[in-house]
């Protein structure tokens, strides 16, 4: 079969999105052609590119012929199978996604969640009380990226010691200098993980790992390397999709006054303005998956064993599901988005993901009179990762 490529940017290479506007680029793709082929480079294959919103949720729902199990994000996937795949939940098909995911559930129940969810209004509070009593602050390193990365660190009850070594290999993980950096970085934390899982499985506590560490899957207990692959993709998961959703959601309402009094002035709905929130930062581009047999999408004839990636970026955007996208409008309703994900992949994490964006949210609402960028803010690169690393910020108090 013919695949002619209609769009021109390279959608692996980190630095295009530094360069050209992710939303006038999708705009184009979704009224030309919302899903075509993208080329393939001398070092890796092409793949198919879905845009529009209504392609990519039935994407998402259609798991036996969308599979996870070879990789989800293009620049593991365009390289060889995720060695994580079948083990990690992320990168695992049915059946035995279902009893993971089980086990993840009981690890999360709402006795440790509630308790965590307190923790974090108190955190956020402190840190945006500190942030007021500085003249100016980078809300990305001072303020965001200490909620959730402690978040999941209590969930998994890591020493407070060992935090500030588990936030840098986080960062490192996904957007490492190179792809050496990167590696060492996912290693340590695997590493890391594989020590703490097998202390649990000799004194378990209450708290995440010792969960896995105890419990079966299938009827067997998890290796240690397979725990600290769900440890990592917990780590990778929560921290960078959180702390980026934070950073974009704080410079919509610089950038959106209107919407900044509304939320101060209680006349919009907290749960609401979350839901917009994730819309608005879409903290991941793309997820991929690939064709389990051949089919079609978006009238296009794809083939078994061809990579599918879904552009999350692109469907939150479109036109057809969203009046106005490009309009921060923290009351809108209906917004079903897909910053979390759809379908059996659906985000393990969405819960405290909402819980941070709401804690951050009303304790601004409360106590901060307006927030003005003092700088320019920057660009994280990555194919991957959508957000800012830099913020410059003050903070007015009320």
């Amino acid at each position: 079969m013919s695949r002619t490529v209609t769009a021109s940017l390279d959608l692996t290479d980190s630095r295009t999105f530094l360069a050209h506007d992710p939303f006038e680029f999708f705009a184009g793709v979704r009224a030309n052609e919302p899903v075509y082929w993208h080329a393939a480079a001398a070092d890796r294959p092409g793949f198919w590119v879905v845009a529009g919103y209504a392609d990519v949720v039935a994407c998402y729902g259609a798991a036996d012929a969308l599979a996870s199990g070879r990789g989800t994000v293009l620049d593991v996937l365009l390289r060889g199978d995720d060695s994580a795949g079948g083990r990690m939940l992320a990168v695992t098909d049915r059946p035995r996604h279902r009893g993971l995911r089980a086990l993840l559930w009981r690890a999360l129940s709402p006795k440790v969640l509630d308790a965590v969810a307190r923790k974090v209004e108190r955190r956020t509070a402190g840190l945006v009380g500190a942030a007021l009593d500085a003249d100016t602050v980078d809300f990305a390193t001072d303020v965001a990226e200490h909620v959730p990365m402690n978040t999941i660190c209590d969930l998994l009850s890591v020493p407070e010691a060992d935090r500030p070594d588990l936030l840098h290999w986080s960062k490192g993980a996904l957007t490492g200098a190179d792809e050496l950096d990167s590696l060492e970085s996912r290693n340590e934390l695997v590493l890391y993980f594989m020590d703490l899982a097998q202390q649990r499985r000799e004194s378990p506590g209450e708290d995440v790992i010792s969960t896995l560490a105890t419990g079966l899957v299938d009827g067997e207990p998890l290796s240690l390397d397979d725990i600290a692959l769900n440890c990592y993709s917990l780590i990778i998961g929560g921290d960078e999709s959180s702390r980026v959703s934070a950073v974009s959601t704080v410079k919509a309402l610089a950038e959106n006054p209107a919407q900044w009094r509304a939320l101060r002035d209680g006349r919009v709905d907290l749960d609401s303005a979350v839901e917009e929130a994730l819309r608005w930062a879409t903290p991941a581009f793309h997820f991929a998956r690939t064709a389990t047999r051949d089919q079609l999408i978006g009238g296009q004839e794809v083939r078994a064993g061809d990579i599918v990636s879904l552009w999350n970026i692109s469907a939150n955007n479109d036109e057809r599901a969203f009046a106005e996208p490009r309009s921060f409008d923290l009351s809108r309703s209906p917004n079903k988005h897909v910053a979390l994900g759809h379908g059996a992949h659906f985000c393990l994490g969405a819960f405290l993901g909402r819980v941070e964006l709401r804690a951050l949210l009303g304790v601004l609402a409360e106590a901060v009179r307006g927030v003005e960028v003092t700088g320019p803010a920057t660009r994280i690169r990555s194919a991957f990762l959508n957000g800012y690393s830099s913020l410059p910020v003050r903070l007015l108090p009320r």
